[in-house]
């Protein structure tokens, strides 16, 4: 078995925006765990470091990994190189030596290196080298919406990783499938729990609120609270509040959705707060292919349903409403009701009416403010990685005209 892990983003995953502005693609949710800390959990050792380039350096967050440049690995001891977006399933494999790990015997997806072989930084520009390959199980993401589109499908599987605990009393199920209540959970009398498509595990710590439906395939992090609506294939991070309609999305962690309003096909960042009734749209009138604008870029997703991309730290005020396809930049603030621009730039303030620049002073200091309220600091570290955030995606609000 490897003694060290690393992950590394590779060029389409330093392309998953917003996200990959503010954080590595291994520190994001996928099924019941980080892509991280499922390579862990498979393979056994704790990762030392991210690859994600140096934008990403002050990278700094409690419990996971810091970014690290290539030259500060060094050659020492047997190494593990697994690309973030591949979430394996399986690392019970004898190696010898320089191996190419590849998904399926298909797509090359990693490397074994043992003690006192280089590592070929080719790797993380796509280029790799002509080892002797070994096949493994899992799956590999190929795009950010991949998150979503996938995840029912992760979350199912990863059912069969939790005990079926039973129902707290006066609860109800519905359909043969798993239901896992974790160490001090709460579900509260009256919350049904349909089970035909898919396990419900509600993490420790967390809690269900009455009146309240949950379908599977659901997963509700440690620490969360679902504060009453119908929920129906989602994956919610640590210490979220959410409430209302909300159908094939993941929340990352720590982010709000405390109001009634439809949120669909989405991925929500951490530190994200909605305001009341902000909705969103994952359908196209004409039922047509979905195309993303990221960055003032067209993607065609290939998905019907694809709703919205919320960056960390994004606020959202009272009737705000998201089209389909919508990418919300990290740090942006909207306000105003009605339905905002297609492709918010990070750190943008404004609305439906006009975009400017965020105040990057007065932005740290509500993200320290609603980060204490969590028990989190805003450390120096992180404050620096937003600055940097801020200043390398100016020319992107400039072109939206901002000032």
């Amino acid at each position: 078995m490897p003694t060290r892990l690393f992950l590394f983003d590779d060029p389409v995953a330093r392309d998953w925006r917003p996200f990959t502005l503010t954080r590595p693609a291994g520190e994001l949710l996928f099924g019941t765990e980080t892509l991280r800390a499922r390579a862990e959990r498979v393979w056994g050792p704790r990762c030392e470091g991210h690859l994600a380039g140096n934008a990403l350096l002050d990278y700094d967050e409690p419990g996971a990994p810091r970014c690290v440049p290539p030259e500060a690995i060094g050659s020492e001891g047997d190494r593990l190189f697994l690309s973030s977006r591949f979430a394996c399933d399986a690392g019970e494999i004898a190696f010898g030596g320089p191996t190419l790990l590849t998904a399926g015997g298909t797509e090359p997806v990693g490397l074994w290196i043992p003690d006192g072989t280089a590592f070929p930084t080719s790797v993380l520009h796509g280029e790799w080298p002509d080892w002797p390959e070994t096949g493994l199980d899992g799956t590999l993401l190929r795009s950010v919406w991949d998150l979503m589109e996938k995840n029912g499908d992760r979350l199912a599987a990863d059912g069969s990783r939790f005990a079926d605990t039973g129902l707290p009393r006066h609860a109800h199920r519905i359909g043969g499938g798993g239901v896992s209540v974790g160490e001090g959970a709460v579900i509260e009398p009256g919350a049904v729990l349909d089970t035909r498509n898919g396990p419900v595990i509600v993490d420790a710590g967390a809690r269900v609120q009455a009146p309240c439906r949950i379908a599977g395939p659901a997963y509700i992090g440690r620490g969360s609270a679902v504060l009453g609506g119908v929920l129906e294939n989602v994956g919610i991070g640590p210490v979220c509040k959410v409430r209302g309609e909300v159908e094939a999305s993941v929340f990352l962690g720590f982010a709000n959705k405390a109001h009634d309003g439809f949120l669909g096909h989405s991925v929500v960042g951490q530190w994200v707060n909605l305001g009341a009734m902000t909705s969103n749209s994952d359908l196209k009138n004409t039922y047509g292919a979905v195309r993303a604008v990221v960055e003032g870029r067209v993607i065609d997703t290939g998905l019907t349903k694809a709703g919205c991309l919320l960056g960390d730290h994004v606020r959202t005020g009272i009737g705000t409403l998201l089209d389909t396809g919508a990418t919300v930049g990290a740090g942006a603030s909207l306000f105003g009701g009605g339905m905002m621009p297609r492709d918010v730039p990070p750190f943008s303030w404004g609305g439906a009416g006009g975009l400017v620049d965020h105040e990057i002073d007065r932005f740290l200091e509500t993200a320290a403010r609603a980060m204490a309220r969590r028990g989190v600091e805003l450390t120096a570290r992180t404050r620096r990685l937003y600055r940097r955030a801020f200043a390398d995606t100016a020319p992107l609000r400039s072109e939206k005209g901002g000032r």
